[in-house]
């Protein structure tokens, strides 16, 4: 369970990073599987349901940067998602009954791994009610250089969801010159040893920049619902839904709650990650300033 400091921390800033979430032993398993899907991977071309690759990607030097959906893919990722400390978090913040929205694993190389460009989770996927957030796990050891997740305190509790659009398309990314009432220079790093995990609400502002590091990063990220937080968009049936509980029970009853939206419609011109569809955004901020 968080402490009442914690608690008090995650409401006011949006964001924790807890320590010591998982032990060393299922980071080893876990690092085998990764290794396992990279060596898969090299017989990869292209994006697929599976891979997202770097440009850089070669079956000689394969550089994967996001294995999509780990969840449905191998077991020990639903291990992880139900472990009895990360689900006592997630009630603690959530309340019992918690249910996987969806999952990833982004993977930063040394010296290379994509830049996140500013964005708010919930521009993506937005739910009757706003009881959400990611968790992600560190996989490795996160640090200020090697591209952890920068965050911006505070911001989801302000009654917006900034525009994520480009040319009247979605493309999952904020203009950083078209959104004066942000100071990005206000970003919080989150930062911690393997096996640490942060926790950062649905509508929080946030993004990463590229590894500048000799050192990897790979964080797996556990996006999580009250189980009445029901999504508004790429519904599937009641029985998938329910299929993705990690905690409680599920419910025939959302919770609606009047919070801001904005759909993210029309899709995006480059389908696929979060990665491809800001391919879009012409003014980047992390690109811009690794020039300077």
């Amino acid at each position: 369970m968080l402490t009442d400091t914690q608690l008090q921390t995650y409401r006011k800033d949006g964001v924790i990073v807890v320590e010591n979430v998982f032990d060393p032993a299922i980071l080893d398993r876990l690092r085998e599987v990764i290794a396992e899907f990279v060596e898969r991977s090299k017989e990869v071309t292209s994006h697929d349901d599976v891979y997202d690759l770097e440009p850089s990607h070669t079956p000689e030097h394969p550089h994967v940067r996001r294995i999509k959906t780990p969840h449905k893919l191998h077991p020990i990722f639903w291990e992880i998602a139900k472990s009895a400390k990360l689900t006592s978090i997630l009630r603690s913040i959530l309340g019992p009954n918690v249910r996987l929205h969806g999952s990833k694993l982004n993977m930063k190389l040394p010296h290379c791994g994509a830049a996140v460009e500013w964005h708010q989770d919930w521009a993506f996927y937005p739910h009757t009610n706003d009881d959400i957030l990611a968790v992600g796990v560190m996989i490795d050891d996160v640090e200020a250089d090697n591209g952890p997740l920068l965050a911006l305190p505070g911001t989801h509790r302000i009654d917006k969801v900034w525009n994520h659009h480009q040319d009247g398309r979605f493309c999952g990314a904020m203009d950083p010159t078209a959104t004066p009432d942000l100071d990005f220079s206000k970003a919080a790093a989150c930062t911690g040893k393997a096996g640490s995990c942060s926790f950062h609400h649905v509508r929080l502002v946030h993004g990463s920049s590229k590894n500048e590091s000799d050192k990897r990063r790979h964080l797996l990220l556990l996006e999580c619902a009250a189980a009445d937080a029901w999504p508004l968009l790429r519904f599937t049936t009641l029985e998938e839904l329910d299929s993705r509980m990690i905690c409680g029970e599920p419910t025939i009853e959302p919770r609606a709650e009047k919070v801001p939206m904005r759909m993210p419609l029309p899709g995006a011109l480059a389908e696929g990650s979060i990665y491809e569809n800001q391919t879009a955004l012409r003014n980047r901020f992390f690109e811009a300033k690794a020039a300077t």
